[in-house]
């Protein structure tokens, strides 16, 4: 036996590190929104209690098979009886209970709404996130939780991976209570790449929270600090706020040869928004592997689009991927074909290296 153990070894050692090292898969969706209509129906289905089991079971195996799954929390847990919409979020736990039990590993919650409930609402999603062992960055107890925090290293399948999490603003909402904020800071930004190699982190994934809302293509503002991020090192740049699918393009690192993920925005993940664009929005894989060398590496990313489906009769919003288009309530066909032609349009015209999904077996 262990003469055998012994040759497999020494086989394996002979061979290019590309064939035998692993890869990660990560995937990232969009924006978790929870209006008052999302509420209402999450109450009548659960009676007593707010019941979301039914948004995520289109998607949760997709979700599940990759290696780490991130979503960004545009609301506040800010605990019961007072839950509202927009335009100051607040839902129940179950929310994000649901989101952990559809496969998410990580949520994100720099955004512009994450102080909706001041601070008090803030501290307490982190409280709840924590009891629920789900991994979040973004937003902090204090200064000094994120400096011992920030960036979020965790180790993927033998990659080690750095996340970091940055918003625009929140909503002219001051934080109070000692609540830290991730906001754009290019020399905090900058600072915290660093503090990211420094600890170790092989690759590192930035989450950003910018742009203009309802624009299907990113401004020079968000090329500018995509440059910037890509100049200081980062693999991988997954945009959020604008609640409609921006393009997303590979771009290659001359300066460290390596190839670089931008997502300029994941639109919707699910909400109650109406018009056509916000229907929904993109999910993306992207996948991680090592060079010859042993470096960890972006390789390569594809996308598919999600519908969020409203409720009809007795069932919930639902979010439904674009490879089970026939789960689209018959009523709403015709809104799932606008939004599928105009998401499309804009990946057709703008993506560069990043196709859609094509293992519609998931």
């Amino acid at each position: 036996m262990w003469n055998l153990i012994y040759t497999v070894i020494s086989v394996l050692s002979t061979l290019p590190l590309s064939i035998v090292a692993p890869e990660a898969t990560l995937v990232f969706v969009g924006d978790a929104m929870q209006h008052q209509a999302q509420l209402d129906k999450a109450l009548e289905i659960g009676k007593d209690e707010y019941d979301y089991s039914e948004c995520f079971n289109l998607i949760s195996t997709a979700i599940s098979e990759a290696d780490y799954a991130v979503c960004n929390l545009e609301v506040p847990l800010g605990g019961g009886p007072d839950y509202s919409g927009y335009p100051c979020f607040s839902a129940p736990d179950s929310y994000a209970e649901s989101l952990k039990e559809a496969g998410f590993d990580m949520l994100l919650t720099a955004n512009n709404h994450c102080l909706d409930r001041r601070g008090k609402a803030a501290k307490r999603t982190l409280n709840a996130l924590d009891s629920l062992q789900i991994d979040h960055i973004g937003t902090f107890r204090s200064v000094e939780e994120r400096d011992s925090l920030a960036p979020y290293i965790k180790d993927i399948n033998g990659f080690k991976i750095a996340f970091l999490n940055y918003t625009y603003g929140t909503n002219g909402i001051k934080p109070d209570e000692g609540i830290e904020v991730a906001l754009i800071d290019k020399e905090k930004i900058k600072s915290e790449i660093a503090k990211a190699r420094a600890r170790g982190a092989e690759i590192i994934v930035v989450a950003m929270h910018w742009g203009i809302e309802y624009v299907l293509i990113e401004n020079n503002v968000q090329d500018e600090l995509a440059d910037f991020l890509i100049d200081n090192g980062v693999d991988m740049i997954i945009g959020s706020h604008p609640h409609v699918v921006q393009p997303m393009k590979v771009v290659h690192n001359e300066n460290e040869n390596k190839d670089v993920l931008v997502v300029y925005s994941l639109g919707n993940f699910i909400s109650n928004m109406k018009t056509a664009d916000t229907r929904g929005g993109a999910m993306v894989w992207a996948t991680l592997t090592r060079d010859e060398e042993g470096r960890a590496r972006f390789k390569d990313a594809e996308y598919e689009i999600l519908f969020a489906a409203k409720p009809e009769g007795k069932r919930n919003f639902r979010v439904i991927p674009g490879w089970l288009e026939d789960s689209v309530p018959i009523y709403q066909k015709q809104h799932w074909e606008i939004f599928k032609r105009g998401s499309l349009k804009v990946f057709d015209q703008h993506n560069v290296n990043v196709p859609r999904h094509k293992n519609f077996s998931l």
